[in-house]
């Protein structure tokens, strides 16, 4: 890339080329749609054998061909729009150079090197100051100078001031050139190694392996693109500013950020759900591919917990389910929400606790409370949803007795809520945040943040080792709104404070049981303390305590086993669950709670 070829360079031609992409995507997208619903399903009413079943796989590839196509060309398509969009702004700087340089009857070279008249007098023999050639700077290397032409005037000292009037100008000429040829050479190799990377081989068939390699091409178009994304998409803004912005694009252009930008727009928050639950969905497969050419425990746990969510996906669900965040960071990230959060007037946002990761527990076991959840609360309001928020990295060890992971989540939980607030339709949504185990102490995080934890009504803590804070009250929704399920048989919620632990080990190595007993009682006389501060479920906290059932009995563990997250705990893990031997007591309440029907919760008196 030369100041020429910027020059001669058109980036409507670029952005005509995207319209050409852009239109064959969504003429693959079309073709796709068209074999899934309506050819597939046809087939499998009229025909039934060996041949129809043949004939069927046939249909699924070339499905997945149209597949590949559509995301391959949006890919094009954005890296195609990112050029033309970034290129614009040195092509006009040039342009202005060029200008300027024409005004003043200067010769800018092939080379980008700019000659300039003689001008101005020298005062000793009256004789005309010779022109001269200059380099421009680049911002990389100094060039001004050093092709400085006048004779007898030391041309190659810096410190020199040329006399000529003529000189300081060609120079910012020059300076300007340089600048924008070396930004355009910048977003011409950025952009070029992109779209290198999406040329596909001949005779290409389309399976694991071609979507792991889709998968490559979404990050390098991603990381190409990530000027014009950063001036494009709105990361930072707040969720109602980026939900404005989407609100204002054209179809087409919604259709390239979904396609070229997946991983921006199914994660950030004020984007509507049904646009993250379609963007991320597209994603999970390419997800899947990407780990399966990985090896290590954590990339085969977060394998199975893709492929559980893509088969509750593929199986359809009544209420139906949305997939609002997914993402291989640490320990992998999640949002499921069963029922849509844009249309209904009450939603849930429940965080887990210790042990949670994205694997296969997670989308087996820790989805299912949000289903269970869901389809609980629609039975006293149809217009409820509930969701699983798996937005941060839960602690996993040891590091479950620090709130440092419950403080870095809260942040993005108050975010997500906050875009919930931006794209749901109703003019003032019944909104409940929930936080099981550690997860009760990332909720009360976030009761702490600026603001509170935007548009809660209400506040459920189960199985908690406390919250931060020491009255109910403190948690910015009014003590009759925060909620407590504590299940007799529930260890968590009976683990002893910082001070009990303290001053019981020592009293344990000074007196054995009896001194460990004794020492623990004199550090919490009220016996309302625990691990995170006041027992929620206390007489002291002065929240509303729900029933639930006890839960089955359990052998104190030893110390070490409370920080396994391997550990299971039944009566700590039961409280969303209405199954028989399970806690459908407490799972009526919550699902109560979530709906707004505080008069159908039974009560149970604080400890």
């Amino acid at each position: 890339m030369d100041h020429l070829l910027l020059k001669a360079l058109k980036p409507s031609e670029y952005t005509e080329a995207a319209d050409g992409y852009r239109a064959l995507s969504g003429m693959a997208d079309a073709a796709r749609e068209r074999i899934d619903k309506q050819i597939t399903g046809a087939m499998r009413k009229a025909n039934e054998g060996e041949a129809a079943n043949e004939a069927l796989k046939q249909l699924q590839k070339l499905a997945e061909n149209f597949h590949y196509v559509q995301v391959e060309c949006g890919l094009i398509t954005g890296a195609l729009d990112g050029f033309a969009s970034e290129i614009a702004a040195p092509k006009r700087r040039l342009t202005g150079a060029l200008d300027d340089a024409a005004a003043l009857a200067y010769t800018v070279h092939k080379d980008g090197t700019v000659t300039y008249p003689a001008g101005g007098e020298n005062t000793l023999t009256r004789e005309p100051i010779p022109g001269g050639t200059v380099r421009g700077d680049n911002g990389l290397i100094t060039g001004n100078g050093t092709n400085f032409t006048a004779p007898g005037l030391v041309p190659n000292n810096p410190q020199f001031k040329n006399p000529n009037p003529h000189h300081a100008k060609a120079v910012d000429i020059a300076d300007r050139i340089a600048h924008a040829v070396r930004e355009a050479r910048e977003i011409d190799d950025r952009y070029g190694k992109a779209l290198d990377k999406l040329k596909a081989a001949p005779g290409l068939t389309v399976d694991s392996k071609t979507w792991a390699d889709v998968a490559s091409d979404v990050g390098a178009v991603s990381t190409a693109a990530r000027e014009y994304l950063k001036d494009l998409i709105p990361t930072g803004k707040s969720p109602a500013e980026r939900k404005e912005w989407w609100d204002s694009l054209s179809a087409e252009e919604r259709e390239e950020y979904k396609t070229a930008f997946p991983e921006a727009i199914g994660n950030l928050d004020g984007i509507p759900s049904t646009v993250r639950d379609e963007v991320n969905r597209e994603r999970v497969p390419l997800l899947i591919a990407q780990l399966e050419g990985q090896s290590g425990e954590a990339a085969k746990e977060k394998l199975e917990g893709l492929k559980g969510i893509q088969g509750r996906l593929s199986a359809g669900s009544q209420p139906p389910m949305f997939l609002l965040g997914v993402g291989l960071e640490g320990n992998g990230r999640a949002i499921v929400a069963y029922g849509n959060p844009d249309t209904s007037k009450n939603v849930a946002a429940y965080v887990p606790g210790l042990g949670t990761k994205l694997d296969s527990e997670f989308a087996d076991g820790t989805v299912k409370r949000a289903f269970d959840t869901a389809t609980g609360a629609q039975k006293f309001d149809p217009s409820s949803s509930a969701i699983v928020w798996l937005g941060y990295d839960a602690p996993q060890s040891i590091d479950v007795m620090t709130t440092e992971d419950a403080e870095r989540g809260a942040p993005a939980y108050n975010s997500f809520l906050r875009g919930l607030s931006a794209t749901n339709e109703n003019a003032d949504p019944h909104v409940t945040a929930i936080g099981h185990s550690y997860g009760s102490r990332l909720v009360g995080g976030a009761t702490q943040q600026p603001g509170g934890i935007p548009g809660a009504d209400d506040i459920i803590l189960v199985g908690s080792p406390g919250v931060g804070v020491d009255k109910a009250e403190s948690l910015g929704v009014g003590k009759e709104h925060v909620w407590v399920g504590a299940a007799d048989n529930d260890f968590v919620t009976k683990l002893p404070s910082r001070a009990e632990a303290v001053v019981g080990v020592m009293g344990f190595f000074g007196g054995g049981p009896p001194g460990a007993y004794l020492g623990g009682e004199a550090a919490d006389l009220g016996d309302d303390d625990i691990w995170f501060g006041k027992d929620p479920a206390s007489k002291a906290f002065d929240a509303n305590r729900f029933e639930t059932l006890p839960g089955p009995e359990l052998v104190q563990p030893s110390f070490p086993d409370v920080t396994d997250s391997k550990f299971d705990m039944e009566a700590h893990s039961n409280y969303f669950t209405p199954e028989a031997g399970k806690d459908r007591v407490s799972a009526q309440n919550i699902a109560a709670i979530v709906a707004g029907y505080p008069d159908y919760v039974s009560r149970e008196t604080p400890r």
